[in-house]
């Protein structure tokens, strides 16, 4: 076993080299490293983040124009006649949007990069917001139907962006099924163990990885991933509909309880986060780079903006213009960075726990929010209920993003083919994907290992879909100015292409 784990490992290892190298160049070149301040910044952070500075502009600030009216879209509920209806659509990309990142990757960023990362956090999700609206309506553009339902995504668009290519389809299907299955394990991992903590705490004793509550978290999981998946995309988005708003409310009560509670910490936490985000702290390497780096990456990794993943459910959507869906997953990443990551944030940076030192550095990320919790704790008999909910939490974010990256690793599958056996198959792969993830923590592998997988499937899709973003602009600008008029019912003479949802009106 021990030469297994040494050997997956190792894997893991050589592709986080590969990751590194995507997400770092050109600092890792010396010529440009010496570069003072620029040679802090990589070329991933200039593509994702200028991109949405730039559609910021272009669509003059659209995110916050249309702010509003995105809300008045998810509180009517609109009934969907085919596909999905907004809503729906909404809370399955939340379902993958919002994840173990929003506790985990936040705390590791503020752990690395200081408070001033939630800072950088901020200002990417502020342009991500304009980036997850082209590419949202974009997937609604191209949208197809199927069997009385809407598929669509970035496998789509991107096929139609390269005159029709089927096998730019298939390619960037088989990017995204390759990209699930690498973020799988770590998931599954997050599912299993979470369970494993929350018993943990329960009893007050920490329980080893091979305790029977571990197995028997695994057959749970297992069993209800395999019961949802083969029910198809409706399936996941009604457990979806049901979790996702459960979970969010009950993270945002246990965070703002802890910080009314630690009302007198609210001064200082401003003041850590604006000076940090300027004039990082020694104990933080003192790096302005680092701690812009730590903040865009993990806020743009958290709600997702701008690497084509969540293009799926909003194609679902039976929107009534492809802009309605565009401001709805405009409205995603504002829930999913400047609400809950930033809750999070204001636990971790509020309790300010890492002043422990080498204790605060031997922790693990989930270890450290749960310890922040306890620190906040208004009262000492309260820590262990509050950190048992915060454990809770953790575990449906992970079980929902795994909800989440099955049903559109399913979509992509019906871009290569649509036979039952093939979707089947790509079913059962992803089974036992997550199966493995979930055998990794109960042998006693740690979570390290398993999310460099995810950190290389991040960039690597990122890099796949900011180019067919500035290739499709054209008709989201088209589809915009539409949208904006106020005028007749959108089809498709608006953008000057033949489009399968949205044919001309004979």
């Amino acid at each position: 076993m021990d030469a297994l784990l040494a050997f997956i490992k190792g894997v893991c290892s050589r592709i986080q080299a590969i990751s590194d190298l995507f997400w770092e160049f050109p600092t890792n070149l010396k010529f440009y490293a010496d570069i003072p301040v620029l040679g802090e910044f990589s070329l991933a952070l200039f593509l994702l983040l200028g991109s949405g500075v730039y559609f910021t502009i272009r669509l003059r600030f659209i995110q916050i124009r249309r702010f509003g009216y995105a809300l008045s879209l998810l509180a009517h509920k609109r009934a969907g006649r085919t596909g999905l209806s907004p809503l729906a659509a909404f809370f399955l990309s939340t379902a993958m949007r919002v994840g173990p990142g929003n506790i985990i990757g936040v705390t590791g960023a503020i752990s690395v990069g200081g408070p001033g990362a939630l800072f950088w956090m901020w200002v990417s999700a502020f342009f991500g917001m304009a980036t997850a609206f082209v590419e949202s309506t974009l997937a609604q553009i191209f949208k197809e139907r199927k069997d009385g339902e809407y598929i669509g995504g970035m496998a789509f668009y991107g096929r139609r962006l390269a005159g029709d290519s089927v096998i730019v389809g298939v390619a960037l299907s088989l990017v995204y099924i390759v990209y699930a299955l690498l973020c799988f394990p770590a998931q599954g991992f997050n599912s299993v163990s979470s369970l494993g903590m929350i018993a943990s705490l329960a009893s007050g004793e920490t329980l080893p990885t091979t305790h029977w509550v571990y197995w028997l978290g695994f057959a749970l999981v297992l069993g209800a991933v395999a019961t949802v998946s083969f029910g198809g995309t409706k399936k996941i988005a009604k457990v979806t509909g049901l979790l996702v708003p459960l979970m969010a409310c009950v993270y945002v009560a246990l965070a703002l309880a802890l910080i009314v509670a630690n009302a007198e910490r609210l001064g200082w936490f401003f003041e850590a986060v604006f000076i940090g985000a300027f004039a990082p702290e020694a104990a933080f390497g003192g790096a302005l780079g680092t701690v812009i780096m730590q903040g865009v990456r993990r806020g743009l990794m958290s709600n997702e903006a701008g690497q084509g993943t969540l293009t799926m459910p909003a194609a679902a959507a039976d929107a009534a213009h492809p802009c309605d869906q565009g401001c709805v997953q405009a409205v995603g990443v504002f829930l999913d960075t400047i609400v809950l990551a930033t809750l999070t944030g204001f636990v971790v940076i509020m309790a300010h726990a890492w002043s422990g030192g080498e204790a605060w550095a031997q922790l693990g990320k989930l270890q450290k929010f749960l310890v922040s919790v306890e620190t906040l704790s208004p009262a000492s008999n309260l820590s262990g209920f509050l950190a048992l909910i915060s454990a809770l939490c953790f575990g449906l974010f992970a079980f929902t993003t795994l909800l989440g990256f099955m049903s559109f690793s399913e979509i992509c599958a019906n871009r290569i083919s649509r036979k039952a056996g093939f979707i089947n198959s790509v079913r059962v792969l992803n089974i036992a994907v997550i199966a493995f993830g979930m055998l990794t923590s109960i042998v006693g592998m740690d979570l390290g290992a398993l999310w460099d997988l995810s950190d290389f499937a991040n960039v690597l899709i990122a890099f796949c879909n900011i180019p067919l973003l500035f290739l499709g602009f054209g008709y989201v600008l088209r589809a915009t100015k539409h949208f904006e008029s106020g005028g007749a019912k959108f089809d498709e003479s608006v953008v000057g292409v033949k489009l399968d949802a949205w044919k001309a009106a004979k």
